[in-house]
């Protein structure tokens, strides 16, 4: 998809969820890019949220990073509350922010599978239902899914695979209900993508590449250029889809 001047963000303020590192620091900057006022959450790396905030500066816009703990309803909350307030207006909502969880169903403790049902799915639908407050009319939400979600070709994946499934259902069911007001609700599958939580050079890199028909890693400038084609005026009539951007990972 190439992006052009009629996708400009200029006046709009984003909020990217998990955006201090991988696919979430290369949205925000994508949508810096853009136009937009950025702000982003992060949990634990507030050195790495500086970073990309530093940069978004240095573009000409404004960046603010904001410590939330995506599973805690209450700091998901304050996070959207309080970038409404500092910005005045809430145009884009990129839920990114998510963990990873592989191994046999038989040995997942609980506690693992309330954690990653807590961020991957709780945390997406908590944030939307706190930016439906403050979203302009016309405002977007694309939330980051996973090529696992449409393809589980491995053992071990459970857990993840039926968290990123529970978003398909969000995204339709949102798009349906927030579609009078003309904000457009997304969905992004990303296949394996070159992070440091799954590097192209990792111990399953090979098998992960394995499956995909492009037989490579893709980048997390190819999904922040989905993100922000949904994001933008481009994306206007798309809402309720998923779009893969997996190498042909589901093909």
């Amino acid at each position: 998809m190439t992006m052009n001047s009629a996708t400009a963000l200029d006046g709009k303020v984003a909020l990217v969820t998990g955006g201090s590192r991988g696919i979430g620091a290369a949205v925000a900057l994508r949508l810096a890019e853009e136009g937009a006022e950025v702000a982003l959450t992060y949990q634990g790396s507030a050195d790495r949220a500086e970073e990309v905030v530093a940069k978004i500066t240095a573009m000409g816009r404004t960046g603010w990073a904001v410590r939330a703990d995506s599973a805690d309803p209450a700091a998901v909350h304050g996070a959207v509350a309080a970038v409404a307030e500092r910005f005045g207006r809430l145009d884009v909502l990129v839920n990114n922010a998510g963990v990873g969880a592989v191994g046999p169903i038989e040995r997942t403790a609980v506690e693992e599978v309330d954690r990653v049902l807590e961020v991957n799915v709780r945390a997406p639908y908590l944030y939307a239902r706190a930016a439906v407050e403050h979203l302009a009319d016309g405002g977007r939400i694309v939330t980051i899914g996973s090529c696992m979600a449409q393809r589980v070709a491995f053992g071990g994946a459970a857990l993840y695979a039926t968290s990123k499934a529970a978003l398909i259902g969000l995204t339709k069911a949102l798009a349906r209900e927030l579609g009078p007001r003309g904000i457009t609700v997304n969905l992004v599958h990303p296949g394996p993508i070159d992070t440091d939580m799954n590097p192209a050079d990792g111990e399953s890199a090979d098998f992960q590449r394995g499956f995909v028909a492009l037989g490579r890693y893709g980048t997390p400038a190819d999904v922040a250029g989905a993100v922000a084609y949904l994001a933008g005026e481009d994306g206007r009539y798309v809402s309720g889809a998923e779009l893969s951007v997996d190498g042909g990972f589901a093909a």
